[in-house]
């Protein structure tokens, strides 16, 4: 009765997750996601009383019919979902919380060829993009989302999506005020203040928003020195001199750069059409 009180979960879970389901009957035959999870539940259960050949020629069948490698070993929560599926592979000794939802090509692999826990452990809510790869015995926090094609070889925390090679914090929970202190900075230094909203998911732009938090704090810091030396008879900070972003070296160096790379795909075009 568990067995297929799980497989009504996992229906279930595929018509809340995917919007391209149509009917029971097409998720319940057309869906090589759930198929490799139920492969999967029978092969854990003969690894869990040590009949492991036999494990491992059910997973390996299962591979065959679902293009998904999944290590008997491995543990899986419920209401797993893996949408699409060609090209996962799943190692013994990772751990998958509950509602977790894998793409195809997603690898949780190991870094070493040591026993012992080796593969990642994904908390629940998880969701992982198409070919990212989540490498070593590192946790997954709870509901975090790691971005298309990642390589991810550090701890994420939870509710954190992470993007990249290796993969770098994107968005955390950043509250509402966070926000707009950030916008309002970046409005005074000419920034775009898109580019550093909570809601684009770039490293770059987080960077750049710690970097105003960092300098709203020296402001704040100068402005109350200011006032000290004030008081004391001086005058000083009287004007703030604006930012001329007309006027930055970099933007030379910017355009230096532009040109060396034309003509360096100047010169690759020559050779190649003298080869």
């Amino acid at each position: 009765m568990a067995f297929f009180k799980g497989v009504k979960e996992d229906i279930a879970s595929v018509f809340a997750r995917d919007p391209a389901a149509r009917n029971t009957m097409e998720v319940l035959f057309h869906y090589p996601g759930l198929h490799a999870t139920w492969f999967h539940r029978v092969s854990h259960k003969l690894w869990g009383w040590k009949l492991y050949w036999l494990a491992r020629f059910v997973s390996n069948i299962s591979r065959w019919l679902t293009g998904i490698e999944i290590h008997p070993g491995a543990k899986i929560g419920r209401r797993f979902f893996i949408d699409h599926g060609m090209g996962v592979v799943i190692g013994e000794t990772a751990e998958i919380g509950n509602d977790v939802t894998l793409y195809h090509g997603v690898t949780l692999g190991g870094t070493s060829w040591h026993k012992g826990k080796r593969h990642p452990t994904l908390k629940d809510g998880v969701v992982i993009g198409a070919g990212a790869k989540v490498l070593g015995p590192i946790t997954v926090g709870k509901s975090a989302r790691i971005g298309s094609n990642a390589v991810v070889v550090r701890d994420v925390p939870e509710l954190t999506t992470v993007v990249g090679i290796p993969a770098r914090v994107a968005q955390s929970g950043v509250d509402k005020e966070t926000t707009e202190r950030r916008k309002k900075m970046a409005k005074e230094y000419g920034f775009d203040a898109y580019a550093i909203s909570a809601d684009n998911p770039d490293p770059v732009a987080t960077a750049i928003g710690r970097m105003l938090d960092h300098v709203q704090v020296l402001d704040n810091k100068v402005s109350d020195l200011c006032q000290a030396v004030n008081k004391l008879g001086g005058d000083v900070c009287s004007e703030i001199p604006e930012v001329d972003m007309d006027d930055v070296e970099f933007l030379e160096e910017s355009e230096r750069a532009a040109k060396r790379r034309a003509h360096k795909d100047d010169t690759s075009v020559s050779d190649e059409q003298n080869h």
